[in-house]
């Protein structure tokens, strides 16, 4: 997946009665050419598969597509145990992982799984230290100590393979500031877009924080978990009385995907159902084949002009 391509994905669910068609969904989707699919990371949740064992085994039969936790729930996941856990998957897949990482919520499911319940300040800082930590313990170089509030590592060698690209889910202005100073993407979150008020401030939260130490804002990646229908005539209003998307025919979502790229730096987008269910084999279909395609190409002459 290149660093620079707008992504097209699908969110995809755990549940373990459903792994035949989570299987069959990923290799349709890699087949017809999608850049990820995404997973949620909800441990304490028995009728679910752990999102990185079912990543790993998805990985193991697709050949193309990328596999994502949306997001990984930290707390329950020590960062030098998740670093070697994504590096491996990335040497096995060769480099088809990215890391969706969050502070965690549901804090009362994650206490029971016997985690120490922090402060939303105090999980927001492991965050931080974990992303660092997970950079770290990637790439190779000499033996890591790391002595943090949260994480302590001492002498510990680093996997030779690059850390993959790290997408967070912040929200709170502590959380979108660490995404600006360590992380590489940011989805919104409770699905906002381009068009809304949470993201228009949110957004300069984190280009802040990357321009304060020297980074370059343009290098955080916005990709946005993104749910509407696909209907096979246009609808006479694409979003609703409060502003959000609700979808409309290929072209209306040709046009809008379109428009937030070149107006708006949108670098991606995970298509989710507005009901919160399965995606079925037809729209995943449609999105792949008949949106994400002519989205692409409309990008391509205003890449060229960018370029030369």
């Amino acid at each position: 997946m290149s660093a620079q391509q707008v992504v097209f994905g699908f969110g995809a669910h755990t549940v373990l009665d459903e792994t035949p068609d989570l299987l069959r969904m990923v290799q349709q989707a890699d087949r017809d050419g999608l850049d990820v699919f995404s997973l949620s990371d909800h441990p304490y949740l028995g009728h679910r598969l752990d999102a990185y064992a079912a990543i790993g085994f998805v990985l193991g039969r697709t050949r193309h597509i990328a596999g994502l936790a949306n997001v990984t729930n930290l707390p329950t996941r020590p960062p030098a145990m998740l670093a070697r856990t994504v590096t491996s998957l990335s040497a096995l897949s060769d480099g088809r992982i990215v890391l969706g990482m969050g502070a965690g919520g549901l804090w009362d499911r994650i206490a029971d799984m016997g985690v120490r319940r922090l402060t939303p300040g105090a999980a927001v800082e492991a965050f931080e230290e974990a992303m660092t930590l997970v950079k770290a313990l990637s790439g190779g170089g000499p033996k890591v100590t790391f002595h943090g509030r949260h994480y302590q590592v001492d002498r510990i060698e680093p996997s030779p393979v690059p850390a993959p690209p790290i997408w967070t889910g912040s929200v709170g202005p502590k959380s979108l500031a660490a995404t600006g100073r360590v992380a590489d993407g940011w989805i919104p979150g409770h699905a906002a877009d381009w068009q809304s008020s949470r993201y228009r401030t949110s957004r300069p939260l984190i280009d802040e924080a990357a321009a304060s130490i020297g980074r370059d804002p343009a290098e955080i990646r916005t990709i946005y978990n993104f749910p509407g229908r696909i209907t096979d005539r246009p609808l006479p209003a694409t979003r609703d009385s409060e502003g959000r998307w609700i979808g409309g025919s290929a072209g209306q979502w040709i046009d809008e995907l379109t428009e937030a790229v070149l107006d708006h730096s949108a670098a991606g987008f995970i298509l989710f159902s507005p009901d919160h269910g399965v995606h079925d084999e037809t729209t995943l279909a449609r999105w792949a084949q008949e949106i994400a395609p002519p989205v692409r190409e409309a990008l391509r002459p205003a890449h060229k002009e960018r370029t030369n």
